[in-house]
Protein backbone atom coordinates (compact mmCIF):
# COMPACT_ATOMS: atom_id res chain seq x y z
CA UNK A 1 0.00 0.00 0.00
CA UNK A 2 1.32 3.47 -0.59
CA UNK A 3 -0.56 5.81 0.95
CA UNK A 4 -0.15 9.83 0.15
CA UNK A 5 0.32 12.33 2.93
CA UNK A 6 0.87 15.85 2.43
CA UNK A 7 4.37 16.67 3.99
CA UNK A 8 3.04 20.51 5.45
CA UNK A 9 -0.54 19.83 6.06
CA UNK A 10 -0.74 15.60 6.65
CA UNK A 11 -4.47 14.37 6.33
CA UNK A 12 -5.82 13.58 10.11
CA UNK A 13 -8.28 10.31 8.14
CA UNK A 14 -4.72 8.95 6.39
CA UNK A 15 -2.64 9.59 9.81
CA UNK A 16 -5.22 7.81 11.84
CA UNK A 17 -5.28 4.95 9.02
CA UNK A 18 -1.75 4.29 9.14
CA UNK A 19 -1.56 4.46 12.67
CA UNK A 20 -4.40 1.72 12.78
CA UNK A 21 -2.29 -0.57 11.01
CA UNK A 22 0.58 0.38 13.13
CA UNK A 23 -1.17 -0.62 16.41
CA UNK A 24 -1.73 -4.11 14.88
CA UNK A 25 1.98 -5.26 14.74
CA UNK A 26 2.35 -3.86 11.28
CA UNK A 27 5.38 -2.45 9.97
CA UNK A 28 5.51 0.82 7.48
CA UNK A 29 8.01 2.90 5.98
CA UNK A 30 7.56 6.66 6.25
CA UNK A 31 9.72 9.82 5.56
CA UNK A 32 11.47 11.99 8.59
CA UNK A 33 13.72 14.79 7.69
CA UNK A 34 16.33 12.32 6.60
CA UNK A 35 16.43 9.23 5.17
CA UNK A 36 12.59 7.06 4.85
CA UNK A 37 12.66 4.55 7.43
CA UNK A 38 10.79 1.18 8.53
CA UNK A 39 8.73 1.93 11.34
CA UNK A 40 6.74 -0.10 13.97
CA UNK A 41 5.17 0.95 17.23
CA UNK A 42 7.21 0.82 20.45
CA UNK A 43 5.96 -2.53 22.30
CA UNK A 44 5.23 -4.26 19.20
CA UNK A 45 7.44 -7.84 19.68
CA UNK A 46 6.01 -8.76 16.41
CA UNK A 47 7.40 -5.50 14.49
CA UNK A 48 10.27 -5.56 15.60
CA UNK A 49 10.64 -8.81 14.19
CA UNK A 50 9.62 -8.20 11.43
CA UNK A 51 12.51 -5.27 11.12
CA UNK A 52 14.75 -7.05 12.09
CA UNK A 53 14.52 -9.56 9.38
CA UNK A 54 13.88 -6.46 7.08
CA UNK A 55 17.25 -5.38 7.54
CA UNK A 56 19.14 -8.93 7.87
CA UNK A 57 20.48 -8.65 11.21
CA UNK A 58 20.15 -10.90 14.49
CA UNK A 59 16.94 -9.37 16.22
CA UNK A 60 19.54 -9.31 19.16
CA UNK A 61 21.81 -7.26 17.12
CA UNK A 62 19.74 -4.69 16.41
CA UNK A 63 20.52 -1.22 17.22
CA UNK A 64 17.37 0.50 16.21
CA UNK A 65 16.67 4.14 17.66
CA UNK A 66 12.95 5.36 18.70
CA UNK A 67 11.11 9.11 17.43
CA UNK A 68 9.26 10.55 19.15
CA UNK A 69 6.40 13.75 18.61
CA UNK A 70 8.43 16.11 21.17
CA UNK A 71 10.62 16.52 23.63
CA UNK A 72 8.47 15.65 26.58
CA UNK A 73 7.86 12.01 24.94
CA UNK A 74 11.64 12.25 24.85
CA UNK A 75 11.99 13.01 28.36
CA UNK A 76 9.76 10.30 29.25
CA UNK A 77 11.89 7.58 27.99
CA UNK A 78 14.87 8.74 28.76
CA UNK A 79 16.42 9.00 32.55
CA UNK A 80 16.89 12.54 33.91
CA UNK A 81 19.58 14.38 31.65
CA UNK A 82 21.90 17.65 33.09
CA UNK A 83 20.21 21.18 32.25
CA UNK A 84 23.34 21.38 29.41
CA UNK A 85 22.17 18.39 27.67
CA UNK A 86 18.37 19.26 27.80
CA UNK A 87 19.43 22.56 26.45
CA UNK A 88 21.26 21.42 23.87
CA UNK A 89 18.16 19.72 22.61
CA UNK A 90 15.61 21.91 22.91
CA UNK A 91 18.37 23.72 20.61
CA UNK A 92 18.42 20.94 18.01
CA UNK A 93 14.89 19.04 17.90
CA UNK A 94 13.29 19.09 15.90
CA UNK A 95 15.74 18.19 13.70
CA UNK A 96 17.66 15.58 12.00
CA UNK A 97 19.93 14.20 15.22
CA UNK A 98 20.02 11.30 16.97
CA UNK A 99 20.74 11.58 20.61
CA UNK A 100 22.08 8.48 22.68
CA UNK A 101 20.60 8.53 26.41
CA UNK A 102 20.01 6.19 29.12
CA UNK A 103 16.89 4.90 28.99
CA UNK A 104 13.89 4.99 31.02
CA UNK A 105 11.94 2.46 32.38
CA UNK A 106 9.33 3.10 29.94
CA UNK A 107 11.56 1.43 27.15
CA UNK A 108 10.70 -2.41 27.36
CA UNK A 109 13.75 -4.20 28.72
CA UNK A 110 13.54 -6.77 25.98
CA UNK A 111 13.81 -4.18 23.37
CA UNK A 112 17.19 -2.94 24.59
CA UNK A 113 18.03 -6.30 26.29
CA UNK A 114 21.47 -5.48 28.36
CA UNK A 115 22.03 -2.23 27.10
CA UNK A 116 20.80 1.03 29.11
CA UNK A 117 20.75 3.25 26.62
CA UNK A 118 18.58 4.28 23.50
CA UNK A 119 18.85 6.25 20.09
CA UNK A 120 15.93 9.05 20.66
CA UNK A 121 15.06 11.04 17.83
CA UNK A 122 12.51 14.12 17.34
CA UNK A 123 12.48 14.58 13.78
CA UNK A 124 11.81 17.60 12.17
CA UNK A 125 8.78 16.14 9.70
CA UNK A 126 5.05 17.03 10.97
CA UNK A 127 3.80 13.46 9.17
CA UNK A 128 5.95 11.99 11.73
CA UNK A 129 5.60 13.68 14.74
CA UNK A 130 1.53 13.87 14.25
CA UNK A 131 1.43 9.75 13.19
CA UNK A 132 3.36 9.16 16.60
CA UNK A 133 0.80 11.85 18.12
CA UNK A 134 -2.03 9.32 17.12
CA UNK A 135 -0.27 6.60 18.48
CA UNK A 136 0.18 7.97 21.93
CA UNK A 137 3.48 6.06 22.05
CA UNK A 138 6.78 6.59 20.19
CA UNK A 139 7.65 4.77 17.03
CA UNK A 140 11.23 1.99 16.87
CA UNK A 141 12.51 3.14 13.84
CA UNK A 142 15.56 1.99 11.42
CA UNK A 143 16.91 3.80 8.04
CA UNK A 144 15.79 1.93 4.99
CA UNK A 145 19.21 2.96 3.80
CA UNK A 146 22.06 0.50 4.03
CA UNK A 147 25.00 2.51 5.86
CA UNK A 148 27.28 0.42 3.92
CA UNK A 149 25.91 1.14 0.83
CA UNK A 150 24.41 4.38 -0.67
CA UNK A 151 21.20 3.09 -3.04
CA UNK A 152 19.00 6.05 -4.89
CA UNK A 153 15.88 4.01 -4.65
CA UNK A 154 15.68 4.50 -0.78
CA UNK A 155 14.77 7.75 -1.77
CA UNK A 156 12.10 7.52 -3.78
CA UNK A 157 9.01 6.15 -1.68
CA UNK A 158 7.14 4.63 -5.30
CA UNK A 159 10.64 2.42 -5.76
CA UNK A 160 10.33 1.26 -2.33
CA UNK A 161 7.16 0.16 -1.93
CA UNK A 162 8.19 -2.06 -5.24
CA UNK A 163 11.06 -3.33 -3.70
CA UNK A 164 9.97 -4.58 -0.33
CA UNK A 165 6.25 -4.88 -1.66
CA UNK A 166 4.32 -7.39 0.90
CA UNK A 167 7.17 -7.93 3.65
CA UNK A 168 5.83 -4.56 4.80
CA UNK A 169 2.31 -3.31 5.21
CA UNK A 170 2.66 0.36 3.44
CA UNK A 171 5.06 3.45 2.77
CA UNK A 172 3.81 6.71 3.00
CA UNK A 173 4.37 8.96 0.08
CA UNK A 174 5.58 11.89 2.24
CA UNK A 175 7.90 13.38 -0.92
CA UNK A 176 11.21 12.58 -1.76
CA UNK A 177 13.93 11.64 1.25
CA UNK A 178 17.84 12.29 1.39
CA UNK A 179 20.46 10.11 1.70
CA UNK A 180 21.70 11.61 4.38
CA UNK A 181 21.52 10.57 7.92
CA UNK A 182 21.20 12.10 11.25
CA UNK A 183 23.89 13.15 13.01
CA UNK A 184 24.05 10.91 16.38
CA UNK A 185 25.33 12.52 19.60
CA UNK A 186 25.92 10.44 22.93
CA UNK A 187 24.87 11.57 25.81
CA UNK A 188 25.35 8.94 28.21
CA UNK A 189 28.85 10.46 28.95
CA UNK A 190 30.44 13.46 31.21
CA UNK A 191 31.93 14.74 27.74
CA UNK A 192 29.51 14.59 24.74
CA UNK A 193 30.41 12.48 21.99
CA UNK A 194 30.00 12.68 18.27
CA UNK A 195 29.67 9.19 16.64
CA UNK A 196 28.84 10.04 13.45
CA UNK A 197 28.28 13.38 11.59
CA UNK A 198 24.72 13.32 9.31
CA UNK A 199 22.54 16.25 8.06
CA UNK A 200 21.79 17.85 11.11
CA UNK A 201 25.03 20.74 12.21
CA UNK A 202 27.26 20.96 14.96
CA UNK A 203 28.31 24.38 14.90
CA UNK A 204 27.00 26.31 17.82
CA UNK A 205 25.53 22.87 18.83
CA UNK A 206 27.52 21.40 20.94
Amino acid sequence: MLLRIHPENPDERRIRQAAAQLNQDAVWVIPTDTVYSFACVLGSAKGLERMARLKGIPLKQAQFSIACADLSQLSAHSRPLSNSVFKMMKKALPGPYTFIVPASNNIPKWFIGKRKEIGIRVPDNSILRELVQELGRPLVVSSVRDEDEVVEYTTDPELICERFGTRIDGVIHGGYGTLDASTVIDCTKANLEVVREGLGKLEGLI
